[in-house]
């Protein structure tokens, strides 16, 4: 990398680099881009440490409880910081606040309350329209809002435990046989390829014959 800078032959290619990376930059809000990273990077730093955590300590340890609260108290000051802008600014894209900027508001609403993602769901959908929001990140919160209200979820993002099994499962699914191409169309890959992430199979024509059993035992476990 140090030879590309000292070697004269790059510098119109640098140049033109710099120039691009200006251009796509003008409009940005640099204050509101350094805000948000950061929230990005604390939000991101805490959530990959969970499972180093469970893993030295377990997950039912006093070290875990504390690392969830802190989370939680984490999520709470960003969500103050995130509404305040969506509420005076709307959702704001990528050419204001930069790709992680714009991914920001969605993670930080993506781990709000309930009343909260119903709040600004609708919101994220008209920017989605207007292209200052991901589709893909707007399934995910789609999926979170409709399992909240005892809905089935569309596009089978949320795993979650099985209550009579305690294995990980694929939350109640609407039509299951054809989620695949709803996936694509926001631009998700198969499911088959999403719950690899979690050693999980996925077999459509299984889990339809099992969902109105999951369901069952899922509201059991509601209070």
């Amino acid at each position: 990398l140090n030879s590309l800078h000292t070697d004269a032959r790059w510098n119109p290619l640098i140049a033109v680099v710099q120039a691009n990376k200006d251009r796509l930059e003008a409009n940005f809000d640099k204050p509101l881009v350094a805000l948000l990273d950061s929230i990005f990077d604390e939000d991101q730093t805490l959530r990959r440490a969970i499972g180093d955590v469970e893993a030295k300590y377990g997950n039912d340890s006093k070290e875990m409880q504390e690392h969830w609260r802190l989370i939680i108290e984490k999520d709470s000051l960003n969500l103050i910081q995130v509404t305040r802008i969506l509420d005076e600014r709307g959702w704001l894209g990528a050419d204001v606040v930069g790709g992680k900027g714009n991914q920001t508001l969605f993670l930080v609403i993506q781990h709000s309350d309930q009343v909260t993602q119903e709040k600004y769901l609708p919101m994220m959908r008209e920017a989605v329209k207007n292209g200052k929001a991901q589709g893909s990140s707007l399934a995910l919160l789609e999926d979170r809002v409709a399992l909240g209200q005892g809905k089935r979820q569309t596009y089978g993002s949320q795993i979650g435990d099985d209550p009579g099994t305690g294995r990980l499962c694929v939350l109640p699914l609407d039509d299951p046989g054809h989620v695949d191409e709803r996936r694509a169309g926001v631009g998700l890959g198969t499911l088959a390829e999403y719950v690899k992430i979690w050693d999980m199979t996925w077999d459509a024509e299984a889990y339809l014959r099992e969902l109105p059993a999951l369901e069952e035992r899922i509201k059991a476990q509601r209070p």
